[in-house]
């Protein structure tokens, strides 16, 4: 069998979906670990983080199923359902790697201010003390703050040095896997169309 036809274009949807299960997965695995070494305490970002997982397992798992069974409805709705994610990944990663320092500190400062929990995992992890300035009659999460004279820096300051650098390998990481998604569309698009071989001659696919 050449490649690109029935068996060739089915073994890349599988090994295609293979790689979403074992991403998904490890989302799973990463957010459960962060959660049971303690290092997030944030209930919604382990559940966002596992919500993603369980979400993109479902989709690789429905997308495996039509393509071993090469059942023509699982075929649609995963192609659908990786096309409306191709779109919306690929808008969220452009909209990464094209925002400036103040859009920068905008979106760090709203999600500062959301969370309590997420406000003193940051501080734990970076060793920093508020957003926009260290309230010393506050509480804080930072070892340097514990100290008898705290000289805790801003959160702000660290996070902005490092938020340029992050949004770029976050929209850098989201740009591949969109390619990886509308690759995921055509094979399946081409997957659907083809006779399967093994069919009945007189059989429509």
């Amino acid at each position: 069998m050449v490649c690109g036809g029935f068996v060739c274009t089915k073994n890349g949807l599988c090994a295609l979906n293979i790689l979403y299960v074992l991403v998904s997965l490890l989302l799973i695995g990463v957010a459960a670990w962060g959660k049971w070494f303690g290092l997030v305490s944030s209930i919604r970002v382990v559940a966002g983080v596992i919500s993603v997982g369980i979400f993109l397992f479902l989709v690789a798992f429905v997308g495996l199923c039509g393509a071993l069974k090469h059942h023509q409805v699982l075929l649609f709705f995963y192609m659908m359902i990786l096309f409306i994610v191709f779109v919306l990944q690929f808008a969220v990663s452009c909209a990464c790697l094209a925002l400036n320092k103040d859009q920068q500190n905008l979106l760090l400062e709203a999600g500062w201010n959301k969370s309590e929990a997420t406000q003193q995992d940051v501080e734990k992890t970076l060793d920093c003390c508020g957003f926009q300035s260290v309230n010393l009659n506050g509480s804080c999460a930072a070892s340097c703050f514990k100290s008898p004279s705290p000289s805790c820096e801003t959160c702000s300051s660290i996070l902005q040095h490092y938020a340029g650098e992050v949004l770029q390998f976050v929209g850098g990481l989201g740009l591949f896997f969109s390619f990886t998604e509308i690759l995921g569309v055509w094979l399946t698009h081409r997957y659907r169309n083809i006779k399967d071989p093994r069919s009945n001659p007189g059989a429509f696919l």
